[in-house]
């Protein structure tokens, strides 16, 4: 099998994994909202959903003529696959693709919350470095990770100041 037929499977199986992320995310968004929560800076989301869109397409669009799989960027970019894994099961009920804060409820402080604050974060911004460079395509993965890191840190403002209130409560 030619490099350019593994690099299409690996970039469609991505883009079947996020696309088959949405349901579960929206179910529990609804689930959420139901009980109460609240929704945190909805007007940055269109911007991820298009940042990951894009990135998916520049990838693809960047692939060099032959392509060259780099198995170990591959392998690393398994291992985000297992964190991010990790991260929707900890968090079950309350994973979404939104920020979405439910008053009162305490914070998750299991699984990989016990080592870091955002790890799922830390799962995309390796993702989004790591799969173009598993192509060779450095320039796609520069330019996409400046441009999540700004987006990742008015995300991450955005859920800190509206996960403050549960933080204090837990104190």
């Amino acid at each position: 099998m030619s490099g350019k037929a593994i690099a299409w499977i690996i970039l469609a199986l991505v883009a079947l994994q996020r696309l088959s992320e949405l349901p579960l995310a929206r179910r529990n968004t609804r689930a959420l909202l139901a009980r109460g929560a609240i929704e945190i800076g909805a007007g940055h989301y269109p911007l991820i959903v298009i940042l990951h869109a894009l990135w998916l397409l520049a990838i693809l669009w960047q692939l060099p003529d032959p392509v060259t799989i780099n198995w170990a960027m591959m392998a690393i970019f398994m291992v985000l696959q297992g964190l991010r894994l990790w991260v929707v099961a900890t968090l079950g009920i309350y994973w979404t693709t939104r920020i979405i804060s439910l008053p009162g409820a305490p914070l998750v402080r299991r699984g990989p919350y016990r080592i870091l604050r955002h790890p799922n974060y830390l799962a995309v911004v390796g993702e989004i470095a790591m799969l173009p460079l598993v192509f060779g395509e450095i320039w796609v993965a520069i330019g996409f990770s400046l441009a999540n890191a700004a987006l990742l840190a008015w995300r991450i403002h955005l859920e800190e100041t509206g996960l403050a209130p549960r933080r204090e409560g837990a104190a």
